[in-house]
Formats: C-alpha cells, sequence, structure tokens
C-alpha cells in the first residue's frame, strides 16, 4: 500500500478517469494523457496549476476542506470518492483503532439468524465469525477466511460468483474506502500486497482507485449444491466493534432462492463439523456459530 503520497496518487488516477468531453472542455488530437492535464484539473477547481501539481507529487500536504472540495467537483467524485479525498487530504484525521475479537452477544445474535447466511467481517474482509448458513453457502472455497483471498486466489470463485467481475470491482473499491478508515492498518497492508503480488486482477484494479463502500447489494450466486440463488446482501457496521460489519444474505420470499435457502439450511444442520477442518478451539461456545479469529 501506498504510504508517502496516498493523496498525489489518488489524484492522478482519478483524473485519468475524465474525459475532457465529460468536463466540459475541448478534447483535443494532441492530448498525450488519459482523461484530464493537470491544468485542466487546476482550471476547474480554480487553483493554480503550480499549486496543484504540488498537491499530486506531495511536496503539499495541507490543502484547505474548500481546494478539496473544489477539487472533487472537478474530478467529478460521488460522494463516497469524495469523502475518500477528503480523509486523504486532511491527515490530522486520527486512524480509528481495530478489534477483531467478536462479542459474545453479536455471536448469539447470529445464532439466531438460523434461516439467512450471516458473518462477521474486519476490515480486511476478514471472516471473524460465520453462522453455518454461512459456511455452507461458502463450502466450495478451499478456505473461507478472507473475502479478498478467496475472490482472486481462489479458483473456485468463477464458478461460485454469476457476475465474478463485478464481485471483484466491488470487493476492491469496498477496501479502498475502508483503507483509509483504518489508516496503517496492518493487515489491510498484508491483504493489499499478497494480493498485488500473486493477482494481476485485483492489482489492476486496485490502481483505478475506485471508491465505494459496500452496504447492500444483489448478488447471484452458483452453489455446487443448491444451485443458483439470487441473494440480497445487507451489511450493517458494528458500532460497539470499530471496523467489523455484520454481513447477512436474504432472498425475495417465495422465490426460487428462498427454497434455495431452505435446503441450504438443512445441509448446514446435517453437517457436525465444518468441512475446512476447523480445531475445537477456534470453535465459539455456541454450537450454532463459529468464531474464526481473535487476534
Amino acid at each position: 500500500m501506498e504510504r508517502n503520497n496516498q493523496l498525489g496518487e489518488y489524484l492522478r488516477a482519478r483524473r485519468h478517469l475524465v474525459t475532457p468531453h465529460e468536463a466540459g472542455l475541448p478534447d483535443d488530437l494532441g492530448r498525450r494523457v488519459p482523461g484530464l492535464r493537470r491544468d485542466e484539473v487546476a482550471l476547474l477547481a480554480g487553483v493554480s496549476t503550480d499549486y496543484y501539481t504540488r498537491l499530486e507529487q506531495g511536496r503539499e500536504r495541507h490543502p484547505s476542506e474548500q481546494v478539496l472540495q473544489a477539487i472533487a467537483r472537478a474530478l467529478r467524485l460521488d460522494e463516497a470518492a469524495a469523502d475518500h479525498l477528503y480523509r486523504l487530504g486532511r491527515p490530522a484525521l486520527l486512524p480509528r483503532a481495530v478489534t477483531t475479537r467478536v462479542s459474545d452477544e453479536l455471536l448469539r445474535l447470529m445464532e439466531n439468524l438460523r434461516d439467512v447466511p450471516a458473518f462477521v467481517v474486519g476490515p480486511a474482509q476478514d471472516i471473524l465469525a460465520a453462522n453455518p448458513m454461512a459456511d455452507t453457502l461458502y463450502a466450495g472455497f478451499a478456505r473461507f477466511d478472507n473475502l479478498l483471498r478467496m475472490i482472486f486466489l481462489d479458483p473456485f470463485a468463477r464458478e461460485f460468483y454469476g457476475d465474478w467481475d463485478t464481485a471483484a470491482e466491488v470487493a476492491v473499491a469496498n477496501l479502498r474506502a475502508t483503507s483509509v478508515q483504518f489508516a496503517g492498518d496492518e493487515r489491510i497492508e498484508r491483504v493489499v500486497g499478497e494480493l498485488s503480488v500473486h493477482s494481476p486482477a485485483f492489482a489492476a484494479l486496485w490502481a483505478r482507485y475506485e471508491v465505494r463502500p459496500r452496504t447492500r447489494e444483489d448478488k447471484h450466486f452458483r452453489h455446487p449444491r443448491v444451485g443458483g440463488l439470487h441473494l440480497h446482501f445487507e451489511s450493517l457496521a458494528v458500532t460497539s466493534a470499530a471496523g467489523q460489519h455484520l454481513s447477512v444474505y436474504s432472498a425475495e420470499p417465495g422465490s426460487a432462492s428462498a427454497d434455495g435457502l431452505v435446503l441450504l439450511r438443512r445441509l448446514a444442520e446435517q453437517e457436525t463439523t465444518s468441512e475446512r477442518g476447523t480445531s475445537t478451539s477456534d470453535r465459539a461456545n455456541s454450537p450454532h456459530c463459529r468464531k474464526l479469529r481473535d487476534r
């Protein structure tokens, strides 16, 4: 992960994504760079070219809130991308402490979600705890440990996700959003480093600097035993544990996918131990919900 000039890297990546036509500027044939030039962004933001250049080069690290707002408008950033820019440009915001211990209360809550897959993820998208439905939903993967690693490094992902490209893009954009909220988190840096080395697809998406927190979406899965599942995903922030989110899948009542979840639950009930070889010491006290990480 970039440490020295994250703001400059982000600005450069985002201006390359804006066409002159989108910005209301003429698109001359002699253009040598994709997207906008530095002087064009400066013009649109109402700052000098020299000042904007110093921002990109990391020689100016204290832009005002008004300047950041103007640049966000010039680069046509949506709310999530603009928030990411503000966090990078205002480093006085203290990084938030991360906790990976899943509380007993949250585990008990997940016990009661017996009809839907539910699991808890940390900032780096590590699976911190999962109920049996979630275990069974992701049973085709070699390991149910980190959503990003599963998507990019496990070959089964391209069979499991009905739209792998979208799943990959959403996962990386979500990690980008989290990476600034928890700046300096060693686990996030390790995940980014590992995937950047071993997955060209991840490295390419990471370099695009797309920022989009993953809160809700519709997903299509191809489960090896249940078949096609069209599920709605909700990510609920755990306010008592910074960085944790409770992820829950549900299906439209009366739909074929709702019937699929009934079958998934029956399969989950038949499994007395995890198919991933989790040791007894890794399990929570409850027989219904297991805790995978407690770091």
